[in-house]
């Protein structure tokens, strides 16, 4: 496996545990379970996310470097990523 192929697995284990968080939101509600808990589980799915997403991004930013050191032109620009970047904050 190489670089890519790593943060990309990390990417989908962190997606399918939030994946997983969301179902027990789902159900904690449900089951009329305190809504103390179920925004505490609800703020975990989301952390989980946001998580996600900076390694995407980061992902991004490392591909564009590589991109630009070999000569070949980033496949997304400075703008591109700082948009994406500020999408999660």
């Amino acid at each position: 496996m190489n670089e890519v192929d790593d943060s990309q697995a990390e990417v989908l284990n962190r997606l399918r545990r939030a994946q997983g968080q969301l179902a027990a939101v789902i159900a904690m509600i449900q089951t009329g379970r305190d809504r103390k808990d179920v925004v505490t589980q609800l703020a975990a799915v989301s952390h989980a996310l946001d998580r996600a997403g900076f390694k995407i991004v980061a992902g991004g930013m490392l591909q564009c470097l590589a991109e630009r050191q070999q000569g070949h032109i980033p496949p997304l620009t400075e703008a591109e990523l700082e948009k994406l970047f500020l999408a999660l904050a």
